[in-house]
C-alpha cells in the first residue's frame, strides 16, 4: 500500500458530495486521516456540568444548532516501517443504533485502495463502541490478517470486564450499548490483544501512551519523525475543550481526570507546535494549539492541495 496514492486530490466517490479522506506526511510516515461519517447526539453531552444557558450561549456562539448536532467520527491510519497501523475502527453499523450516516470506515478504506488484509496492527485509544464497532462489523474479521495485533491498554481491557458508569451522563441505552460491544469485541479478538501498561512503540515513531481519564484506560498515539510530529487524542478533546477544558462531556467516566489531562494535553501541543488530530473534531480534524490568555485556541491547517 501507499498512500501516497490515496491524496487529497481524489475525487470522493460518486454517491458523496464531500472527501471523506485526507492524507499528509509525517516525517517518513505515511498519514490518511478517514471520516467514519458523523454521530449525531445531544447538545447536553457536550457539558453537563455547567448551567444549561451557558452552553446554549457557547454554541449560538459557535453557530450550533442548540438540541443536537452532528459530531464528528475521524480515524487514522498509518504505515511505518514497513507495518500498516489503523488507529481506531469507527462505530461499525448497529442496527439497533438507527445511524445511517455513520459506520462508513469499511468502504471507505476500500475507497482509498486500503484493503483491510494489509493491516499488521490496530491501536485502540479506547474501547468505546465508536472507536471498535467497525472491527465487529459481519465479514471483517475474516478479511483481516491470522496474525493482526491490536495494541490498547491493559488498564482498558480490565474496566470494559466491569465497567463504572457511575461519572458519565449518557443518553438512555447507551451504556447497555458500550457494555455489549466490549464485551463482544474482547471475545472475538482476545487472542491478538498486544496489552501494555504505560506507553509502547508499534512501529518506528509510532507511540501509543495511556493517559486515562475519559476511560482508564484511554490512551493517545504520537507520530514521530524526522522532525515532524503528531498526535491523535481520541476523545480527550473535543471542539468544546479548548474555550472550556475544565466542561465534562457525558462519555467522560472519571470527568475529573479527564478535565486535567485535557489541559496537560493541550499545554503541552501549544508548547510544541506539533499537530493535533482528534475522533470528534470537524473532518479533517487537523491543527494545533495556541494559548489565547486563560484560554486555547483551535488552529486549523489550510487545506493542503
Amino acid at each position: 500500500m501507499s498512500l501516497d496514492y490515496t491524496s487529497h486530490s481524489h475525487r470522493p466517490e460518486p454517491d458523496e458530495l464531500v472527501p471523506s479522506r485526507y492524507a499528509l506526511r509525517i516525517g517518513e510516515i505515511d498519514v490518511l486521516v478517514i471520516s467514519d461519517g458523523v454521530l449525531p447526539l445531544p447538545t447536553a453531552m457536550l457539558a453537563h456540568n455547567v448551567d444549561p444557558a451557558v452552553r446554549a450561549a457557547w454554541l449560538n456562539d459557535m453557530f450550533l444548532p442548540p438540541d443536537a448536532f452532528d459530531w464528528a467520527l475521524n480515524v487514522v491510519v498509518a504505515r511505518s516501517g514497513g507495518q500498516t497501523i489503523l488507529i481506531d475502527a469507527g462505530l461499525g453499523l448497529d442496527p439497533d443504533l438507527n445511524l445511517p450516516r455513520a459506520g462508513q470506515l469499511v468502504r471507505r478504506l476500500e475507497a482509498a485502495g486500503i484493503d483491510l488484509g494489509s493491516v499488521t496492527d490496530v491501536v485502540l485509544t479506547h474501547m468505546h463502541m465508536d472507536h471498535i464497532g467497525g472491527l465487529l462489523v459481519d465479514g471483517v474479521k475474516d478479511r483481516l490478517r491470522p496474525d493482526l495485533r491490536i495494541h490498547v491498554a491493559a488498564a482498558e481491557v480490565e474496566f470494559w470486564a466491569s465497567p463504572d458508569f457511575s461519572h458519565v451522563s449518557m443518553p438512555p441505552g447507551f451504556p447497555d450499548a458500550l457494555r455489549s460491544a466490549a464485551k463482544r469485541f474482547v471475545k472475538e479478538y482476545r487472542s491478538q490483544l498486544r496489552t501494555f501498561e504505560e506507553e509502547h512503540e508499534v512501529a518506528p515513531g509510532v507511540v501509543v501512551r495511556r493517559t486515562g481519564g475519559h476511560t482508564p484506560g484511554h490512551s493517545v498515539v504520537r507520530l514521530a519523525s524526522g522532525g515532524d510530529r503528531l498526535t491523535f487524542a481520541g476523545d480527550l478533546v473535543f471542539a468544546v475543550g479548548f474555550d472550556h477544558p475544565d466542561w465534562y462531556n457525558g462519555f467522560e467516566h472519571d470527568p475529573e481526570e479527564s478535565a486535567q489531562v485535557r489541559v496537560r494535553l493541550l499545554r503541552e501541543l501549544a508548547a510544541n507546535g506539533e499537530l493535533l488530530v482528534a475522533t470528534h473534531l470537524p473532518f479533517p480534524s487537523i491543527g494545533r494549539v495556541a494559548l489565547d490568555g486563560d484560554v486555547f485556541r483551535w488552529v486549523p491547517t489550510f487545506w493542503d492541495y
